[in-house]
């Protein structure tokens, strides 16, 4: 199953007031597992950048002017994103976006043309109602680092997406980045020989509880006439 976490960052909240995305970030994962395909882009918007927006990106009109415009990236994102499972946070925030970006190109079709979307805010209102559940809540809740989000970024934000989703979904919680071979383990978990391995913990019955399971198999007996377990 081919999945693609995305996230944007744009010049301002509305695309009623003209503004427009200029970055994508995308990470591919194919079986809940990083494939290592990435599409990152950073978009010139020909306009300016909200000031509220900056501070939360930091990212200049000026860093932008030598970018590419939507036009010259949108084939490369669809055929990058096609037949796949978007996975965003706040879908309808993004997906507005690259629909109105689809839009002032003149285009017929839309990102649900292409792709089917989940929403992560959405899975995790109904996995925590009534709790914070933006992105940052999320990695404290699941333990998720991220320590390197002093402003956002849609390729970092679309990693840290990547972790905290597969921990939500109960898989998979590391996409593996930053994994390092630890030399210093000298058995392979596979490896320990039967005294090595912990005893297993034994339970029994105390009286009261046996007189009581005795109690209900005679109660079973009586009733239906046959008992399965009082055979063995």
């Amino acid at each position: 199953m081919k999945q693609i976490i995305l996230d944007t960052e744009t010049t301002g909240l509305e695309t009623a007031d003209g503004h427009r995305v200029i970055e994508i970030g995308c990470i591919e994962l194919i079986d809940r597992r990083s494939s290592g395909n990435r599409f990152h882009q950073y978009i010139n918007p020909e306009r300016d950048i909200e000031d509220g927006a900056l501070e939360v990106h930091g990212i200049s009109r000026e860093f932008l002017q030598d970018k590419p415009v939507f036009a010259d990236v949108v084939d490369d994102l669809l055929q990058f994103v096609s037949g796949s499972e978007l996975i965003i946070h706040n879908a309808p925030f993004d997906v507005g976006f690259l629909d109105s970006e689809l839009s002032l190109l003149n285009r017929p079709d839309r990102m649900i043309d292409h792709v089917t979307v989940l929403d992560t805010l959405e899975l995790a209102r109904d996995l925590h109602p009534g709790q914070r559940n933006s992105l940052d809540a999320l990695c404290k809740r699941y333990e998720v680092d991220n320590s390197s989000r002093s402003l956002h970024g849609a390729l970092l934000d679309a990693e840290i997406l990547a972790d905290v989703y597969l921990a939500m979904t109960g898989g998979q919680t590391d996409l593996g980045l930053s994994f390092q071979q630890d030399d210093s383990s000298e058995h392979e978990a596979g490896d320990l020989s039967f005294d090595d391995r912990p005893q297993l913990l034994i339970l029994t019955a105390n009286a009261g509880e046996t007189e009581a399971h005795e109690a209900r198999i005679k109660a079973i007996q009586e009733k239906s006439g046959h008992c399965l377990w009082s055979d063995l």
